[in-house]
This record gives C-alpha cells, structure tokens and sequence, in this order.
C-alpha cells in the first residue's frame, strides 16, 4: 500500500472538504504517521473515511478511532496554543492525543482499557511524543476528568456523550474551551463550550456529526409507563 498517496488523498478528498482550512492542521496530518497508531489488523484502513475499530469486542462502546475528518475539524475548533495544557477523556489509539500533543504544551489523556492505555502509550513512545501522559481510570473515572490535575485550557472527549457533566466543565480554566459530541443518534452535535468567567459558561454547535459512546458517562433516564 502506497501510504504516503493514501495520506495525501486523505487531506486532499476528506479533511480539507470538511471545512477543516487551518495549515498547522493540515500539516500535522501530512506528517504525522497515523497508521502507526492503527491496530495491525485494521492498518490498510488507517486513511479511510471511517471509524477504525480498536478492540474486537468494541460494539457500541467507543472503542474505535475517529475519521480522519472529525479528528481534524475538534482540532481545528479547539485551537490549542503552545503554552497550553490539555485534557483528554478517551485515549483510544493515542493519535488525537498525539495530534493535541504537537499544539499544546502538555496533555493529560484519560483511558479505560488498559489494553488500549498500553498500545496508545508504546505508539505514542515510538512517534517521538514525550508531551502526553496516558492514565488509566476506571470507566466511571472519566467522567470525574482529572481534577488534581488541572484546571485546564482544553478539554476534549474523544466519544459522545448524552450531556457533559458539570464537574468537567467546572474542571476549564476562564477562557478555556471544551469539545464534546453531545446528543443520541440518530442527531448529534460537536459542541463548543468556552468558560467566559467564574461562574459562567457559553457554547456552540459547531457541526452535526455522530459518534459511539464514551463509557462511563450518565444517560438521561427514559420514562415508562
């Protein structure tokens, strides 16, 4: 498989149709080498316009890589700054992380599995990048974000969620945005929330999308009869 063609139309037929414009952008997924981050039974699919599965049994859970497409249009609607630090709820592969990692000063990534804590910390390990620290939590754990840790520029939530709870955005530093796929198939959103104050929040629905579920995270409580 010729890669570098296949990386090339990834950019050229995917993401940058997808409105995603910003060249620092473009650039990382020109040289960043996301089938490294690719299990081997999947890697001829690691430029494909689909979601990558990252663990055999994943079904609905989340487990998968993002589209190239989605991947690159939260980063380009976080815009992380160098001097910032980053919350990730989601590890996965490791190459969003990898991706926040080239922009930001440092970042914090949160996974469940530690199959996939593990493969995402040797990937990122063999790209060379040494600003990201994956922790592993328990499912439930993600949802708390990293407290002790932050507060924090960027938060992004690498899955969907039913709403985002208030300790994560309570978690954003004062001008700091946070990035969530909120809602229930068959329509959802990628939401911006930025924290204006101390005591206040805004957001915005940047585009419609759809995305499997981060595990851990509340659903809203359906009425029977």
């Amino acid at each position: 498989m010729d890669f570098e063609r296949a990386r090339f139309n990834m950019i050229e037929q995917q993401i940058r149709p997808w409105e995603v414009l910003d060249q620092d952008v473009l650039n990382l997924f020109s040289t960043l080498r996301r089938e490294d981050f690719v299990p081997p039974a999947w890697r001829s699919m690691a430029f494909t316009d689909m979601e990558v599965p990252l663990v055999l049994d994943s079904g609905p859970t989340g487990e998968c890589m993002f589209p190239p497409r989605l991947e690159a249009r939260l980063l380009q609607a976080l815009a992380p700054q160098r001097h910032e630090s980053v919350l990730e709820i989601g590890t996965g592969s490791g190459f969003m992380a990898s991706l926040l990692g080239h922009r930001a000063m440092k970042v914090l990534t949160l996974e469940c599995r530690p199959e996939l804590a593990a493969r995402a910390r040797e990937a990122l390990r063999g790209a060379g990048v040494t600003n990201v620290t994956v922790r592993e939590v328990t499912a439930e754990g993600g949802a708390q974000g990293a407290r002790a840790d932050g507060p924090f520029d960027v938060i992004l939530l690498s899955g969907s969620v039913a709403e985002v709870p208030q300790a994560l955005l309570q978690q954003l530093k004062v001008g700091g945005r946070l990035a969530a796929i909120v809602g229930a198939s068959p329509i959802m959103r990628a939401r911006l929330y930025r924290r204006d104050s101390e005591t206040g929040w805004s957001h915005e629905d940047v585009f419609d999308t759809l995305a499997p579920r981060l595990e851990g995270f509340s659903e809203p409580t359906r009425f029977r009869f």
